[in-house]
Formats: structure tokens, C-alpha cells, sequence
């Protein structure tokens, strides 16, 4: 079977289930099967536990901005733009985040972020195969700063709704205090994610950071040029899930 006999043979089992795929396409399609290795029955699970879920946590196609207050407040989440690759490049202070009191808001939160980075990255008509670079900023991080059930949720969240989403994710400036707890979070992680999770450790890990990415989105404390665009004030012309 080819990939346009599985695309199709998906269609068929999830529209079995009530619901259209009409608005979807191909490349849409086949992340799902990516995600599953290919196996049309597993992709067809995971495309209508998505919908549903989408259905109930993005109702109106998209997070509002009153619904996530506290978390935009702190100012910690950085949209800058595309990689040389064309990924959108999500940034995060970790020393901007405290364990959130409020679960539900932050799931919104990390919702809206993932959802307005692919949309930042989002060129034609179809959505595709947009791709987000996460980096996540250790930097001056202290105790009160360690929020292991905030990591969890942001992975498992872009593992179970977001397929193929991810191209990398690098970590900056670990301090070794952070290391035992990168290991707890690191079992609630797929292989598949895992493997794209990159540890910067070295001068020169960090040029190719900045190779990779490129000087004109990386901030200036990283090597790049830019300066940093909380992500709730780049404006977009649209949004797509």
C-alpha cells in the first residue's frame, strides 16, 4: 500500500467515526500516519482523540488572550520568527516561569503558544507541515523556577495533539541542580520526542544552534541579532490549529 492508498484508507476510517476530514489535506493527513509508524488504524484513533479534543479545549478555533491572563503576564513565552528551514522558532525564559496555580489556564496557555507558532509558520492555503523549533532558556533559573509537572503536561501535550510538530528542542544553560529533574521528566517522553531533544552543553553546540536557527531570530544573549517579541504581541494574520 502507498502513502495515497493510506491517506485515503485514514479518510475512510476516520469519517466512519462522524467526522470529516474535508477541510484537512494530505500532508495534514500524513502526519498522523508519521506519528503512528504508518499504521492507518492507530492514525485513525489518534486523528479522532485530536478532534474531539480539539472540539472541547478550542471550541472557537482558538485560545483567547482574557482566558490566559496570569500566564501572558509573565512574559516568558518569545515568538521570533522562522528558522532557516522555515520552522517557527518558540523561545522560553524558564526564570520568567513559576508552577502554575491555575492547570486549566495553563493548558490554554501552552495551547495558544503551540497554536500561534505553527500558525507563524503557516504559508499557503493548506495546512501542512508546519514544524516549531522550541528552545528553552535555563538561564538564572532558581528552585522556585522547577515546575516538572509544567514540562510533562507541555510534552504530552504536543506528543498526544501536535504530531510531527516538532522538529527540535534544544535546552540552554542547564545547571546541574536541573539534571535529576530533566530525568524524571525525560521518562514521560516518546522516543520519538526524546530523540529530537537536544542538550546544549558547549561553545561549539551553541554556534550550530545558531547556524541552524539563524542570527536574525536567535536574541542577542544567544549569539543572534534579534531581540525578543513576547509571543502575545506578534500579531498574525491568521490563526490555524
Amino acid at each position: 500500500m502507498d502513502n495515497t492508498q493510506r491517506i485515503e484508507q485514514l479518510r475512510r476510517l476516520v469519517e466512519k467515526n462522524g467526522i470529516s476530514t474535508e477541510k484537512y489535506g494530505d500532508p495534514m493527513m500524513m502526519r498522523f500516519l508519521i506519528a503512528r509508524s504508518m499504521d492507518v488504524d492507530k492514525a485513525a484513533k489518534m486523528f479522532v482523540q485530536w478532534q474531539k479534543w480539539r472540539d472541547t479545549m478550542v471550541p472557537n478555533g482558538q485560545i483567547d488572550e482574557s482566558e490566559i491572563e496570569d500566564e501572558l503576564g509573565t512574559r516568558k513565552m518569545f515568538l521570533q520568527g522562522l528558522s532557516k528551514n522555515g520552522h517557527a522558532v518558540l523561545f522560553l525564559k524558564g526564570s520568567k516561569h513559576f508552577p502554575a496555580k491555575d492547570q486549566v489556564q495553563f493548558k490554554k496557555y501552552v495551547v495558544y503558544s503551540l497554536d500561534k507558532t505553527i500558525s507563524s509558520a503557516f504559508k499557503g492555503r493548506e495546512i501542512g507541515n508546519e514544524k516549531l523549533i522550541g528552545i528553552l532558556d535555563l538561564q538564572q533559573i532558581s528552585y522556585k523556577n522547577i515546575d516538572p509537572r509544567g514540562l510533562i503536561t507541555g510534552f504530552q501535550l504536543l506528543q498526544a495533539y501536535y504530531p510531527e510538530r516538532l522538529a527540535k528542542c534544544y535546552i540552554l544553560n542547564m545547571p546541574r541542580f536541573f539534571v535529576s529533574v530533566w530525568r524524571m521528566v525525560s521518562r514521560f517522553l516518546e522516543k520519538a520526542t526524546l530523540e529530537k531533544v537536544v542538550i546544549v552543553t558547549n561553545e561549539e553546540e551553541r554556534r550550530g544552534v545558531v547556524e541552524e536557527v539563524g542570527e536574525d531570530v536567535l536574541p542577542v544573549e544567544f549569539g543572534g541579532k534579534a531581540k525578543l517579541i513576547a509571543i502575545q504581541d506578534v500579531v498574525l494574520p491568521q490563526l490555524a490549529a
